[in-house]
């Protein structure tokens, strides 16, 4: 690799973001358990009717055994002002996770292609 590229990379990314994880990622309902259900003083229930959700549903997501639902991302991104983008990713980095570890040796198995020079 020239020098060029390296420091090039180096500006983009100053470290190598390839390694797999080593804990898994905080699922959204723990992140609106321990952040924003105590920073707004809010109830499982209070949170169920501001989302206009049953409080299962929360109850579900808080305890995380539900997927946090692009919809469900839109209505938490309305209500605490920040984006689905954000809840999204965070529910996107759980699914991956939970798929490298259940598939993990299916996917060892997968030999890369090397591009033809």
């Amino acid at each position: 690799m020239l020098r060029s590229q390296i420091i090039i990379r180096e500006r983009m990314m100053p470290f190598a973001n390839n390694e797999p994880r080593q804990i898994p990622p905080t699922h959204p309902g723990e992140m609106l358990r321990a952040d924003f259900m105590a920073d707004y003083g809010l109830t499982a229930s209070t949170l169920a009717a501001s989302l206009g959700v049953s409080r299962q549903t929360i109850h579900e997501l808080l305890k995380e055994n539900r997927s946090l639902t692009p919809l469900m991302a839109l209505r938490l991104a309305r209500l605490f002002g920040n984006s689905a983008a954000f809840w999204l990713n965070a529910q996107q980095a759980c699914d991956l996770w939970e798929s490298e570890q259940g598939y993990h040796d299916e996917l060892l198995r997968i030999q890369p292609l090397l591009a033809r020079a």
